[in-house]
């Protein structure tokens, strides 16, 4: 309980936003649950109109998404797509980057990945470009349902995915968390601006709640120094814990 009263910062990832902006007081469970529903829903019908997915890149140092992306795009413009789609998606961390966009795309940065400077790239299992503007489709059904709901001001500071800066007030967190589905999830923005600190201050404690430490190996790669305060806490775990 200590822990929850003390809690000076949230984060979620991508949907996890929801989340986080629940565990502040700035969103009610049940209509955060009903937000993210319709949220999933749009998207997978944006998903259906393209084929399109994600992809996962280590890249070396010398790796320019930029103009990996540029050439792919120009690849998918030679096979007569119009207005291709292939841009960075999410920030993990330095050196690691999610491309999203047209399916053709990624398959051409796949074949080329060693002349980009990419060490590993994995397609990931999902069924689209989500965090791009193959997403639109999805941006009215969530401003819709989010004009509905009462969304107060955070109880203690949430970061946003959009720009890895704290929410504001009320109107900043419906306008944010609509503008997320077509912007990149700046994660590794948002890592540097929650532990930010001055030289010598002790970092606070951290905890990851949910199935999987994947943000905590994120979190390894961004700073180790709060890294070594860092504790995954499994929901699934507590409740089963719980029944028994």
């Amino acid at each position: 309980p200590q822990v929850v009263e003390r809690c000076v910062a949230a984060a979620g990832y991508s949907v996890g936003e929801f989340a986080a902006l629940v565990f502040a007081g700035a969103l009610d469970f049940a209509e955060a649950l009903y937000a993210v529903k319709v949220r999933a829903e749009a998207m997978q019908k944006a998903s259906e109109a393209v084929p399109s997915g994600m992809l996962s890149v280590v890249g070396r140092r010398e790796a320019n998404y930029k103009f990996a992306c540029l050439e792919a795009r120009k690849h998918c413009e030679s096979l007569g797509i119009e207005n291709p789609v292939c841009t960075v998606s999410n920030y993990l961390f330095p050196d690691s980057r999610v491309i999203a966009g047209h399916l053709q795309a990624l398959e051409f940065l796949q074949e080329n990945a060693r002349k980009y400077y990419f060490k590993r790239t994995k397609m990931l299992p999902v069924s689209g470009a989500f965090h791009t503007r193959l997403m639109e489709p999805a941006v009215e059904p969530l401003a819709e349902v989010l004009k509905s709901i009462e969304i107060q001001k955070p109880l203690f500071c949430v970061y946003s995915n959009v720009d890895g800066r704290k929410y504001m007030h009320s109107k900043h967190i419906q306008k944010l968390l609509v503008k997320q589905v077509v912007s990149p999830v700046l994660w590794e923005q948002t890592m540097h601006s929650v532990y930010e600190r001055k030289q010598g201050t002790e970092f606070p404690y951290t905890y990851e709640v949910g199935p999987g430490n994947q943000l905590g190996a994120i979190l390894k790669q961004c700073n180790l120094k709060a890294w070594k305060q860092y504790k995954h806490v499994d929901a699934l775990e507590d409740e089963e814990a719980a029944e028994t």
